[in-house]
């Protein structure tokens, strides 16, 4: 298969190292979160990489000058090999880190990684409280995850805790935030869903409003002038409700490069869905070939790509027209203007699910009281992947949502 495609000199920038490899090294998760990224056919997707195939991939990545690897899935731990990935990461100078739930690191499993050399665990929670972490992911974990801090500190790993945040445990910030102090986090990432996937799916249950939005960020505040440099508080807000496009991963095939589970490379972990784009396999090319000749990472690349409105827009250096992935499940269109824009012809689109979260919520509340049931959440589990099939999130996936 070739993997080159004719590129003009206009229409891509000078093209630097990929700084930032992450590492999907398996789907497999004991969790079943309904914001997962992961893709919603997941269950298809069976074939993993090999420890050597792993080791090799790392080692190209250094030669190009990657200098942060990110270990992730589903749930890294999950693979035995994860130590041996992790020496040989150490060995060729990565930074390493580690994204887990958690589940699987022992005192002995955390002991062994440190020794092979990881340098930062980046641990997330669902919620402050055994009943709602518990039901978002669809596992009993929170104690785990609890106890697996405890393992982090013991370690003299960085502190670093991340929770997503929605419509169903957005109003519970105060507590997050009191909980991760409590814990001894140096740094809490409060990252507000992004619909792609899983989350896509849900959106409905899972899209704040912009009242919920206002009063989460004036608790952060209120937080982060009592802790203080305690512990770092970092929250990203939603784009649907900023009406301004955000630089994805920092720019279409700039400085980050994926590596899915079965050697999928990609620009992004959600490119896989875009149609019309051949990703290369790490099996058949080096990275060296697929980050600068591939069609897939070429494609977006720079602002040659763009269309209007977004060709004569100030604002296209910084934003580099925003999510492809977004504008393809909006838009139908992953060449078209981020909908999240207001400046995009179908931004209406954004504004009409922002405004169908405050009718749900409100519905929800009087739904409970009058003993309704809303549209039941779709987790992510073997089950519902197969059931769902290859209905990837986008325009195809509107009518599993309704």
């Amino acid at each position: 298969m070739s993997i080159s495609m004719p590129v003009t000199p206009a229409a891509v920038p000078a093209i630097g190292p990929p700084l930032w490899l992450l590492a999907e090294l398996t789907y497999r998760c004991p969790l079943h979160c309904v914001f997962c990224y992961n893709p919603v056919d997941f269950a298809r997707q069976e074939a993993e990489l090999s420890t050597d195939d792993w080791l090799r991939v790392l080692r190209e990545g250094r030669e190009m000058g990657a200098v942060q690897l990110g270990l992730s899935g589903g749930e890294p731990l999950v693979r035995d090999d994860l130590e041996v990935i992790v020496a040989e990461a150490r060995r060729l100078g990565y930074y390493t880190n580690l994204l887990t739930s958690g589940v699987g690191l022992s005192p002995a499993r955390a002991a062994a990684l440190k020794a092979a050399g990881l340098e930062h665990v980046q641990l997330s929670f669902q919620d402050s409280t055994p009943e709602m972490n518990d039901f978002l992911s669809h596992t009993k974990t929170f104690d785990l995850k609890s106890r697996v801090a405890r393992i982090i500190k013991d370690q003299g790993w960085p502190m670093v805790m991340n929770v997503v945040i929605h419509r169903m445990n957005i109003e519970h910030m105060d507590r997050i935030i009191e909980m991760a102090a409590e814990l001894g986090a140096e740094y809490l990432e409060l990252a507000n869903t992004q619909y792609y996937s899983w989350a896509y799916l849900n959106r409905d249950h899972l899209l704040p409003t912009h009242e919920q939005l206002r009063e989460a960020e004036t608790v952060t505040d209120r937080w982060r002038a009592k802790l203080g440099d305690r512990m770092r508080i970092f929250f990203v807000a939603p784009d649907y409700h900023e009406g301004r496009a955000k630089k994805c991963v920092n720019g279409w095939g700039n400085m980050f490069l994926t590596v899915a589970p079965d050697g999928t490379a990609l620009p992004c972990h959600t490119a896989k869905m875009l149609p019309g784009l051949s990703f290369p396999n790490v099996r058949e090319h080096s990275l060296r070939d697929i980050w600068f000749d591939s069609e897939g990472f070429n494609r977006y690349r720079g602002t040659g790509w763009m269309k209007e409105p977004c060709t004569s827009c100030e604002f296209r250096e910084q934003d580099l027209g925003g999510c492809r992935c977004q504008a393809f499940m909006l838009a139908n269109d992953p060449a078209a203007a981020d909908p999240v824009c207001v400046k995009s012809p179908h931004h209406q689109q954004v504004v009409d699910a922002v405004a169908q979260a405050a009718k749900s919520a409100a519905t929800a509340a009087n739904g409970a009281a009058r003993g309704v049931r809303e549209q039941p959440l779709v987790f992510r589990n073997p089950v519902n992947s197969r059931r769902l099939g290859a209905a990837l999130p986008g325009p195809a996936a509107a009518t599993l949502k309704s």
